[in-house]
């Protein structure tokens, strides 16, 4: 083990937990083996308390649905600018974790992951519906239209060949509660 080697915990109701257990696996640098950080091993009984802690900040009411929607579109654009502002360390960590070459994390993985977050950052005020018309034997008879709503606690198990970026892609659905591959753990656990 190195100097830099992390514990890491998960984010879990805005708590950095352990997983309740006490389980906990090692993740390595595929070139060396040497070992980066160890992790919880998120049991059955951690996952029901990620998704509880999810429906809760889904749920009407709760703090992150009573903010404006322009409040919650600058805190998920923050989280690009956190990753941009980190990049250098990410895209280390992404090579070091999945052995995918710096430059590519560097031009890829940690820009594209920043982008989706400030893209969807933009949706959080575009959220909308639609009228339709219908076209029926009774013209204006019927009324049809869309309402746009979050799908709710989305559960997302991250392959090791991009862990930051799939990550970054499941928030647009509702309430994400990722779970890195156990293989490359390190990147997508440093954006929780």
């Amino acid at each position: 083990m190195t100097n830099d080697q992390k514990s890491r915990k998960m984010l879990i109701g805005g708590q950095w937990v352990e997983a309740l257990d006490g389980a906990t696996f090692d993740t390595a640098d595929p070139a060396t083996e040497e070992v980066l950080a160890t992790v919880p091993a998120a049991g059955s009984k951690d996952v029901d308390r990620a998704v509880n802690a999810a429906r809760e900040a889904f749920e009407p009411g709760s703090a992150w649905r009573g903010l404006p929607p322009a409040a919650r579109g600058r805190i998920i654009h923050r989280i690009g600018d956190l990753i941009l502002e980190h990049a250098e360390e990410l895209a280390l960590l992404e090579s070091r974790d999945n052995g995918k070459p710096v430059f590519i994390a560097s031009l890829a993985d940690i820009p594209m992951a920043a982008d989706t977050f400030h893209y969807m950052s933009g949706w959080a005020t575009k959220i909308e519906g639609n009228t339709i018309p219908m076209s029926s034997a009774a013209p204006g008879r019927f009324l049809s239209f869309t309402q746009r709503e979050p799908v709710g606690v989305v559960g997302q198990i991250v392959p090791w060949n991009y862990p930051l970026l799939m990550a970054a892609w499941k928030p647009s659905t509702g309430t994400p509660r990722p779970r890195p591959s156990s293989s490359t753990a390190c990147s997508a656990t440093s954006t929780c």
